[in-house]
């Protein structure tokens, strides 16, 4: 595995010199790309694009592989090496799935002391369950990889203080002078009040008795892309109301009008309306800045170019990344992309943003409680499950992000 992820990096940088050798060629031609030079490039792009995915799953395929290497050795040692609790936890926790608590022995019982309904509708997962759920959820979505997550045990919410006023700048005085009084300083507070979220997933009873692979990692998959799904949406566009506030939601909770610069155009993007949310931004905060943008807004910013070879010749301002570990950028920062990002391209619209996620904030409630359903779809020959979690989340630095916004 490992050979093979470096091949493809290698391919990919290959395909990236390929490109930009096309990119040269024109340029230095001093003319605009031909029709056969277009579409040449947007093939290469397309193809590393492509490789780009195929190293996400393999990266993600030799890690799954080192874990399941982990439980072999560990199932290898059998049961009369004492198994700890984690293990008969995750033992009974299979067998809870499987056949309901009538499957459970009183050993199981025992490891699944936490119930929450004394008709046994309820179990609370085995702590590495839940890991594992968590885990599915930073794989699928942009935000909470690179927000700053919170954990609450205790609280019902997290509050996070805020300088709302600064004090002016200190003045030159003389030697035994202290300078004005200043009563400008002033603290708010921003609170984030994780809200449930829930899913509902149906598996055949056929399934679980003859799946490959175990009846816990079936649920955890599509419970794990639902929850990643209703998360990015809620990060990027939630209007705050039992749910997150989003990065494209005008609010002065979180990011206000105040950031917002015109993409110089009522229909698309522009460089001059890039550059100026690039500078919108503080240098500071630069170093961990990210755009963000829907593919087709990062389509129509690959065909933009500067001015200095005249109309229509000028250098592209996406540049590609030439190396494995160095990302795509615009205007020398890099960018994601989301399906869920605005995508609108009409006069007033959102359709971008570049910020320093840092300061998206995410406050979960680690409660994580599966209800099994076996009567109810038992005509069908079918088992429901149910998973809830809480979650919310809220820019808590206006001045760190800029939004983009047609003219």
């Amino acid at each position: 595995m490992p050979d093979t992820i470096r091949d493809l990096r290698e391919r990919r940088t290959q395909l990236g010199a390929q490109a930009q050798a096309v990119l040269d060629g024109a340029r230095t031609a001093g003319r605009a790309m031909t029709g056969e030079e277009e579409q040449s490039f947007d093939r290469l792009l397309d193809e590393r694009d492509q490789v780009d995915a195929t190293i996400t799953r393999a990266e993600r395929l030799r890690e799954d592989d080192r874990a399941d290497a982990t439980r072999t050795a560990t199932d290898d040692n059998g049961p009369g090496t004492g198994a700890g609790d984690g293990e008969l936890q995750a033992r009974a926790w299979t067998a809870y799935l499987l056949g309901g608590r009538a499957a459970l022995t009183p050993e199981h019982t025992r490891a699944l002391n936490m119930s929450s309904d004394p008709e046994g509708g309820f179990l609370v997962a085995p702590q590495q369950f839940v890991t594992q759920l968590i885990q599915a959820v930073d794989d699928q979505v942009h935000i909470r990889g690179l927000a700053t997550v919170q954990t609450l045990t205790t609280a019902e919410s997290l509050g996070v203080p805020t300088l709302d006023t600064d004090l002016t700048d200190a003045e030159w005085t003389s030697e035994v002078g202290t300078g004005s009084q200043d009563d400008g300083l002033r603290f708010g507070k921003r609170e984030l009040r994780p809200n449930p979220i829930a899913k509902r997933v149906k598996t055949s009873r056929t399934l679980l008795r003859r799946a490959s692979i175990g009846p816990e990692e079936i649920v955890l998959q599509r419970l794990g892309f639902k929850f990643a799904v209703t998360q990015e949406k809620g990060f990027m566009v939630g209007n705050g109301n039992k749910q997150p506030l989003g990065l494209f939601t005008a609010s002065a909770d979180g990011i206000p009008t105040s950031r917002d610069v015109s993409t110089g155009s009522a229909t698309g993007l522009t460089g001059d309306g890039l550059i100026d949310a690039k500078h919108a931004l503080k240098e500071a905060y630069w170093g961990r800045a990210r755009w963000i943008f829907h593919r087709d807004a990062v389509r129509r910013i690959r065909k933009l170019r500067d001015d200095t070879g005249g109309a229509g010749t000028g250098n592209y301002l996406w540049q590609p990344g030439l190396t494995a570990d160095r990302p795509d950028t615009i205007l020398e920062l890099p960018y994601l992309t989301s399906e869920f990002a605005p995508a609108t391209f009409t006069s007033g619209q959102y359709v971008g943003l570049l910020g320093d996620l840092s300061y998206y904030w995410i406050a979960d409630a680690l409660q994580l409680e599966i209800q099994r359903l076996v009567e109810l779809y038992a005509e069908t020959n079918q088992i429901a499950f149910i998973g809830r979690m809480e979650s919310d989340g809220m820019p808590v630095l206006a001045e760190a992000f800029v939004r983009l916004k047609t003219a």
